[in-house]
């Protein structure tokens, strides 16, 4: 193990309880063999997720299967959450010292895990959009569920980073006609600069082959829906926490021999769970993030110290937040 200097202290934001969230300090013993020392610089707030924990939203039956790998607490707080860090190595394997890697670890200024636990960037991957990465690995395995084929018209309705995320790849799909769709007329900006046909929901085509719903509301749920042609699927990426949803399962539903699927990031799709591992999907991610064009989803940075006083704005901004990006350069408490 190699080993440069680097701090034995760090700084986490813990959310404490609904709707308050604070800087607390924390200890970090030198890391051992087959572990790293990072520190972070950015973090990013997923802000579907960490809106439901801040508000204490997530549902008791849930609490085990939604925690995040490095979370500390639980969901009836204080609970340390979040998943999306890039960092730089500073002790560690010599293979791995300086490098940027990416973790799925909460807000904090450092921290130890094992180093099967990061993943070096490409060196052609800035760090900066590397906060992208789990909205991305979210994105290739929803198109995996939804199997999208050449030639067909797909929706995906709710233009938030995950449904723009979708949007682009399945648009790259020889021969299909993608279209965006959110009722917020902004977004068509971030669609454009995307290369994106954009609608609100009255301008949206009908008879879709393939509709994919990101929009975590119920009349986006039931919008996807009534996109949908004769035998075509409908994939909800939203999850909606202890919100209870209402779907109109009459009208065409039956007529129409629509199917309604789940996609969820925490399990490979059955279908490909004997050749691809998180591993290898997050190395597809990071690949796929490494296009400039990507940087138009990132809609606002803070500094971790400020955290605390913007994390409730943040959260609250449906109309104009995407990804909202944490810095950590020069941190002082």
């Amino acid at each position: 193990m190699t080993h440069s200097d680097s701090s034995s202290t760090a700084s986490a934001f813990w959310i404490t309880s609904p709707g308050q969230g604070f800087i607390r300090d924390a200890s970090l013993a030198p890391p051992r063999e087959g572990h790293v020392h990072i520190r972070t610089l950015y973090s990013a707030i997923s802000r579907g997720t960490e809106s439901l924990v801040y508000t204490g939203a997530v549902p008791a039956s849930e609490h085990a299967r939604m925690r995040a790998p490095f979370q500390e607490g639980d969901f009836s707080f204080p609970v340390k959450y979040g998943y999306i860090n890039v960092g730089v190595v500073e002790q560690g394997p010599a293979e791995l010292l300086n490098k940027h890697v990416f973790c799925l670890y909460p807000h904090q200024t450092h921290y130890v895990v094992p180093v099967d636990s990061v993943t070096a960037l490409p060196d052609s991957l800035p760090a900066a959009r590397a906060v992208l990465c789990a909205n991305m690995e979210t994105a290739v395995n929803a198109l995996w569920d939804a199997a999208p084929a050449v030639g067909d018209r797909i929706s995906v309705v709710g233009a938030g980073v995950v449904g723009c995320l979708v949007a682009w790849l399945a648009s790259r799909i020889p021969g299909c006609d993608v279209e965006l769709i959110d009722i917020n007329a902004s977004r068509q900006s971030v669609a454009t600069r995307l290369g994106l046909n954009f609608r609100v929901p009255a301008e949206a085509s009908d008879e879709r082959d393939l509709v994919i719903h990101a929009s975590a509301s119920e009349a986006g749920l039931q919008s996807a829906m009534a996109l949908a042609a004769k035998e075509a699927t409908i994939v909800e990426l939203s999850w909606y926490g202890d919100k209870r949803v209402s779907v109109a399962l009459g009208g065409a539903f039956h007529s129409q021999r629509l199917t309604l699927k789940s996609s969820q990031v925490g399990s490979v799709p059955a279908d490909h769970q004997a050749r691809w591992h998180y591993a290898r999907r997050l190395q597809l991610a990071m690949s796929l993030i490494n296009d400039d064009q990507l940087d138009y989803l990132i809609s606002g940075e803070s500094h971790f110290r400020d955290l605390p006083a913007e994390y409730d704005a943040i959260l609250s901004d449906s109309q104009n937040v995407l990804c909202h990006r944490i810095r950590y350069d020069d941190s002082v408490f």
